[in-house]
């Protein structure tokens, strides 16, 4: 398939999932979803396919000749809707969503008052067949799996997605229920937790609500992961009705608080992530930082998120040879780190570096990108005195989009680094 057979295809400029299809007997290809499905599918068609996209997208273009897609009201529901269906078709060209245990999956379990988990595939494992097995596991606490959702690829957007759905229908997550929490001393006692403070649990922990009206919720949430939104708003109609024959209006206000929130989901941070993942096609960004102990043992990190996760095959270390720098100059040191790190040609290019430190280290970064004529923009992370983000300084649009990723890798580049460190400081002592 090329740009010229895509012109018979009328796709809309609207959300919603898309399939590529090739052989005689229209196999389905490959699953994804789209911000805008016209968009979406013919960046696939511009520039090098083989170096934006990867060899083995370029050979499922080959094996293409028509494209189907499904439009859905929102972005959220394209992001449900295209896990469950790569879990349902398995296509032969999205086997890393299937397979990488890296990626992310909602785990409802199955108890009286059911906790709705994200759990990273590795942690699930071979545990996911047990579970269907009907026999227990343990995952901080031992419970039975009812039903699981995914595999969801990045974090980021999994847990944009969450905060949005739990607006809607509030869950347990990791609260004790009111019958439980009695056995126990809790500080949640009489307040409930912080989650029903704000509006995410409806009060499990403090017996707000019965076991049967909370299994109501959860067989809403399962409808929703299920991809079948039209099913859940005609039962919360009918419900809404119900109620109001039998004059509960406080229920029935809410039944139509969530019809309405389910016809106009407010995905605007889900739709910024792909704004972001559709202008750049695979998003890079590094984060930096340097330890040592009063000059000694000069090391220095390199972490790397890539595509909505942290991507630690591609973590770098560098013990600092003090050949371009004082001991314990920072400066000399950052410089260092990033010759070092662009003198490797086969890296790929970042889209992002971030630095940590203040003015003094957005600017040197900055001077050596202009030195080395590579054109990068670079945020620095400027933390307060218990060493808690306090200020992201460079381009404000830059560090909003991308705000989760910096503070996530600035905080891990620290971690490593220090680890890096003291690990060098042990071989010196002995």
């Amino acid at each position: 398939m090329n740009s010229q057979n895509l012109k018979k295809f009328n796709l809309p400029d609207k959300p919603g999932v898309y399939f590529f299809l090739g052989g005689r007997s229209k196999e389905i290809l490959y699953i994804g979803k789209a911000t805008s499905l016209k968009d979406r599918v013919r960046s696939y068609f511009s520039g090098d396919l083989g170096e934006v996209r990867g060899p083995k997208v370029a050979q499922m273009l080959k094996l293409a000749d028509s494209i189907k897609w499904q439009e859905t009201d929102s972005v959220l529901e394209a992001l449900i809707l295209e896990a469950e269906l790569i879990k349902k078709y398995q296509p032969a060209y999205n086997t890393r969503e299937k397979d990488d245990k890296s990626y992310w999956f909602v785990v409802v379990t199955k108890e009286d008052f059911p906790r709705v988990l994200t759990i990273r595939g590795r942690e699930l494992d071979k545990k996911i067949e047990v579970a269907r097995d009907g026999r227990k596991f343990s995952l901080g606490h031992e419970f039975k799996v009812d039903k699981i959702f995914g595999p969801f690829p990045y974090a980021s957007e999994l847990k944009a997605a969450m905060k949005i759905i739990r607006r809607i229908f509030p869950f347990r997550d990791t609260c004790l229920p009111f019958i439980e929490k009695t056995k126990v001393v809790s500080s949640e006692a009489g307040r409930g937790c912080f989650n029903y403070q704000i509006g995410f649990c409806p009060g499990v922990c403090i017996g707000k609500i019965s076991k049967a009206d909370y299994q109501k919720i959860i067989k809403c949430l399962i409808l929703f992961f299920e991809g079948k939104k039209d099913r859940l708003v005609k039962d919360l109609e009918k419900r809404m009705r119900e109620a109001v024959k039998k004059q509960r209006f406080e229920e029935a206000g809410q039944f139509r608080d969530q019809i309405f929130a389910l016809r106009h989901i407010q995905d605007v941070s889900l739709l910024k992530k792909n704004e972001l993942a559709s202008s750049q096609k695979t998003f890079r960004l590094e984060a930096y930082d340097v330890s040592h102990l009063s000059g000694q043992a000069n090391v220095g990190a390199m972490v790397v998120w890539k595509n909505g996760e942290l991507n630690k095959s591609e973590y770098r270390l560098f013990k600092l040879r003090g050949a371009t720098s004082q001991k314990g100059d920072d400066l000399a040191n950052l410089t260092e780190i990033l010759h070092r790190r662009f003198s490797h040609k086969e890296w790929p290019r970042p889209n992002l570096i971030v630095v940590d430190g203040g003015q003094l280290q957005l600017q040197r970064a900055r001077e050596i990108f202009h030195q080395l004529k590579i054109k990068v923009p670079v945020v620095a992370v400027v933390k307060n005195n218990k060493h808690k983000v306090r200020e992201i300084l460079g381009d404000k649009r830059v560090a909003k989009l991308n705000q989760e990723a910096i503070i996530a890798t600035n905080a891990d580049v620290h971690r490593f680094a220090l680890a890096y460190h003291r690990k060098i400081m042990r071989r010196m002592i002995k």
